[in-house]
């Protein structure tokens, strides 16, 4: 059977059901509806998810990095996270926090950081569901733990690691944040709450209060998907109240694309043109801030 072709439709289906609903069985009879048939459904699914196998863009043994999984205390309890930089750092680096998805602290992610890493910084991606016992394995059960953490805590947990990776022995002292989807939504709460961040990145994710925006220290560099109405309602209230914050922040949209076009695990969704120009801007814009 040749694969039907992805409609907008079903990416806003799957889009539904990650981040609203978390219904599978409702999602697959609306992706059924819209193939036209149970086995299209069952064969476009796949494709519509992310595959762990896509995963690796840097090898886990690169020789040029070194990277662990790590702990660091936060209030009463401890955190777990995937700790990476140079092999041979060049001196003292600025330090990124890389903050997952709503699938948690994944090999996507730990690939990400070591792309960040190679790129000369001190790279530690949190694994935010460490407080229910960290990530499972099952992207639809870690999906459902989102909602069971406590949001005061998830920024804890933020302010606690922003302190951590500030005394970190490579580190010159300077720590930003990047972030994407639900990460994207926790940096801009970071940004609000941790006054010793210097610089945070969200990729389409949600944004703060208005009246929370003053707290701003930070800079920020927005990225949004074109497509992305749940998200995009929440912009210009935004620039709006950064404005009158005078904070101090870029915005870009890419125009056709879709919610979590960064993610080149997700093969219906990943755009590489504006994952590449997002990903360039974003390196550009840490190195300038974490200097």
């Amino acid at each position: 059977m040749k694969t039907p072709p992805i409609t907008q439709a079903m990416i806003d289906a799957y889009d539904e059901y990650t981040h609203l609903t978390l219904d599978r069985r409702r999602f697959m009879n609306t992706l059924t509806r819209l193939a036209g048939s149970g086995a299209a459904a069952a064969a476009i699914a796949p494709l519509l998810a992310a595959n762990a196998a896509k995963a690796a863009v840097i090898a886990e043994d690169d020789p040029r990095l070194t990277g662990k999984d790590v702990t660091w205390p936060s209030g009463g309890s401890e955190l777990k996270g995937y700790l990476v930089h140079p092999a041979e750092p060049a001196g003292k680096l600025g330090a990124v926090m890389v903050v997952h998805e709503n699938r948690g602290l994944n090999a996507h992610i730990r690939d990400v950081a070591r792309r960040v890493a190679l790129e000369g910084f001190v790279a530690l991606a949190p694994d935010f569901l460490s407080p229910l016992g960290g990530t499972p394995a099952d992207e639809d059960a870690a999906r459902a733990l989102f909602a069971k953490l406590d949001p005061a805590v998830t920024v804890d947990n933020g302010i606690a690691t922003v302190g951590y990776l500030k005394d970190h022995e490579h580190g010159n002292g300077k720590v930003g944040a990047v972030g994407f989807c639900w990460g994207g939504g926790t940096v801009n709460q970071l940004a609000v709450h941790a006054p010793d961040l210097a610089a945070a990145v969200a990729y389409y994710g949600a944004q703060p209060k208005a009246e929370d925006v003053s707290r701003i220290k930070a800079a920020l560099m927005l990225h949004y998907a074109g497509l992305d109405q749940r998200i995009n309602a929440g912009i210009e209230p935004f620039r709006k109240a950064l404005d009158d914050a005078h904070v101090e922040y870029s915005i870009f949209v890419y125009e056709g694309v879709n919610h979590a076009f960064n993610n080149d695990t997700s093969q219906a969704r990943y755009d590489k043109p504006a994952a590449d120009l997002a990903w360039g801007r974003t390196i550009e814009f840490l190195k300038k801030k974490l200097a």
